[in-house]
């Protein structure tokens, strides 16, 4: 074991030991040649179709101020919608996006 995943997990260890591990919240996803892992956060602009969505990658700014706009607008597609019915989230919804294979895909309950 390499000396950086050893310190990585004293750090899990002592966090649990700290909040117990009820407290904890973790996110999983899929690494392979066609996922990313890196995560964007985004707001929602408008509704494109189905459950696709046009959004606008931001940056979170200091707590209690709205997140700034980046770069260009893209679609994404919602999981947490049917990809056959008409998708029903609201513009300003924020969510993180994740790059899966050549299309975008984020994960807002509406």
């Amino acid at each position: 074991m390499n000396e950086r995943h050893v310190t990585d997990q004293q750090h899990v260890l002592a966090d649990l030991a700290r909040r117990g591990a009820d407290n904890r919240k973790e996110l999983s996803l899929a690494v392979g040649p066609v996922v990313s892992a890196e995560a964007r956060p985004v707001t929602v602009i408008s509704h494109v179709g189905c459950n696709v969505y046009s959004v606008q990658p931001v940056v979170l700014a200091e707590m209690g101020t709205a997140p700034e706009p980046i770069g260009e607008p893209t679609e994404a597609f919602n999981l947490a919608e049917s990809f056959q019915d008409e998708g029903v989230l609201s513009a300003g919804a924020h969510a993180l996006m994740f790059h899966v294979g050549d299309k975008n895909a984020f994960y807002a309950v509406p």
